[in-house]
Parts: structure tokens; C-alpha cells; sequence
């Protein structure tokens, strides 16, 4: 005789069955994801080993420190806003030629970004040094 605990497990994963069916993830969705994690991954570490490299100073303030915090923080809901696109775009019905090609320029894209970012922002804050 199931005890009540028993009873509500069986419950709970019986209704989570129903409410929650979760479509398939396709390949691309899967690929697309990979190099988004890696290139966050990349991104988070370039910033933190070349952007304070570059800007560590005497005497200096917590205000670089937050200000690469936030810029992780920003780029955290692009890189999901590219995998709700993905999403969308491999459950569309699209062709498998138009999915490559997309494929191929949001990848190019995401590492473009990825490692260009950290160094356009050293140079931005150089630049900007420079001038005051």
C-alpha cells in the first residue's frame, strides 16, 4: 500500500507529465547553445584577464570592477536572445541550406563578439585615458 509521500510523488511527476510537455531539442538548437556557452566562457575570461590587465592602475576604484560585471551582465540576455532565435528558427520549418547559412553567420558573430568586444573595450578606455 503506497504510503502518502509515494502518493504525491507519483502525483507530482504524473501532472509535471501533462503540464510541461517539452519539444525536442533539434541539432542546431544544440549547436548553436555549444558555442554560445564557450564563447561566454571565452568572453567572461578575456575580460577579466585583458580589460583588467589593461586598466589595473594605483590607487584604483571598485568602478572598473562593476563596470565589467555589467558588461557581463548585458551580454548574458543577448546570448540567450540568440538561443530563443535559434529556437525558433530550427522548430520554423526552415530549409537545411537556410539553417547552415544562418548557422555559419550567427557563429561567426557570436565569436566575433565574443573576442573582439574585450579588446574594442581596452582600446575604448585607452583612447578615452588618452584624451583626458
Amino acid at each position: 500500500m503506497p504510503n502518502a509521500i509515494e502518493k504525491r510523488f507519483e502525483a507530482a511527476r504524473y501532472n509535471s507529465a501533462i503540464v510541461t510537455p517539452v519539444a525536442p531539442e533539434s541539432v542546431w538548437e544544440k549547436r548553436i547553445s555549444n558555442h554560445v556557452a564557450y564563447a561566454l566562457l571565452a568572453y567572461t575570461g578575456l575580460q577579466i584577464f585583458v580589460v583588467m590587465g589593461a586598466i589595473k592602475g594605483e590607487g584604483m576604484s571598485i568602478l572598473p570592477y562593476l563596470g565589467l560585471i555589467a558588461l557581463v551582465g548585458i551580454v548574458i540576455p543577448l546570448c540567450r536572445r540568440v538561443e530563443k532565435r535559434w529556437q525558433r528558427l530550427s522548430r520554423s520549418g526552415v530549409s537545411e541550406a537556410e539553417l547552415t547559412a544562418a548557422y555559419s553567420s550567427d557563429r561567426l558573430g557570436i565569436w566575433l563578439f565574443a573576442i573582439g568586444f574585450p579588446f574594442a573595450f581596452v582600446l575604448l578606455v585607452k583612447g578615452l585615458a588618452a584624451l583626458f
